[in-house]
């Protein structure tokens, strides 16, 4: 047997896989964006992925994490950014544009709306139309991933203003924000603990080797990306890719603040991989 792992393909993902199969990975990778594979992982067509937090939230019971492993901002995050008006009363009543690619940015958005601003009457739609246009208008949106750092090179309107939104939550928190976990379905778990133990092990050989070829990977990816070399490396060192106790208590706060405002009918518990059970309660 072999697990199936979904990759974001985000430019963040990169120090993760670029050297995955280096470091003796043999299983499948399927590709896609967040919201696409969320609903792989719920569904079983995929046994483990770089997923979004807030999933792991709503199907808690059908799931467990990697120790040690995330992609988290300890402050400003770069590829997750809300356009929006430099007028402040622009906000009451007013509407969001949102991508659609990631329930947990769009639900740190909701959450910083009600609970640091303390505006609650705002909208938030999907365009029919990319978002990059709907921006062009002036219209305030949410962009994330690839599509939010091209945007920040290359919006300008002295109207409006780019916000990060891990720089919001660590100037209100003083907490890392997780934005993906490695979340592993609790039978693929349970039916392959070996190999999602080598998958953990494969993972942050992968992420360590990719920091000491830096230069290296950034030089690869640059041409595809858009970005510059520095631009990549800067931003690659910006993230945080650890899951410390700090990064717990920041995931247990934006759980608990989702919930306050009905985001999430419970706080989850955390289940974290083992060998010996693989959904541990921590």
């Amino acid at each position: 047997m072999s697990l199936n792992v979904g990759r974001i393909t985000y430019l963040n993902c990169a120090p993760f896989f670029h050297y995955l199969e280096e470091m003796g990975f043999a299983g499948e990778v399927t590709a896609g964006v967040p919201s696409d594979l969320n609903r792989q992982l719920f569904e079983g067509t995929i046994d483990v992925c770089p997923s979004s937090s807030f999933e792991y939230a709503l199907h808690s019971q059908d799931y467990c994490f990697l120790p040690d492993l995330s992609i988290s901002s300890v402050g400003p995050v770069q590829s997750v950014l809300w356009f929006v008006s430099r007028d402040a009363s622009a906000l009451e009543g007013g509407e969001i544009f949102l991508t659609g690619e990631s329930a947990t940015s769009i639900n740190l958005l909701k959450v910083i709306m009600q609970e640091f601003c303390r505006v609650d009457n705002v909208s938030y739609r999907v365009p029919d139309v990319p978002i990059e246009a709907v921006l062009e208008q002036g219209e305030s949106a949410l962009l994330i991933g690839d599509r939010a750092l091209r945007a920040a090179r290359s919006f300008r309107r002295d109207d409006m203003q780019v916000v990060d939104l891990g720089q919001i939550w660590y100037q209100y928190t003083g907490l890392p924000f997780v934005f993906a976990l490695w979340i592993a379905r609790c039978d693929a778990a349970k039916a392959m603990p070996e190999e999602m133990q080598r998958l953990a092990a494969q993972l942050q050989m992968a992420r360590m080797m990719a920091f000491d070829r830096l230069d290296e990977l950034a030089e690869e990816l640059a041409p595809s990306s858009g970005m510059s070399v520095v631009e990549l490396k800067t931003y690659w060192q910006t993230v945080s890719y650890e899951l410390t106790d700090g990064h717990l208590e920041g995931l247990k706060l934006y759980f608990t603040l989702c919930h306050k405002y009905g985001l999430l009918d419970t706080v989850p518990e955390f289940h974290l991989f083992s060998m010996e059970d693989a959904c541990c309660v921590r």
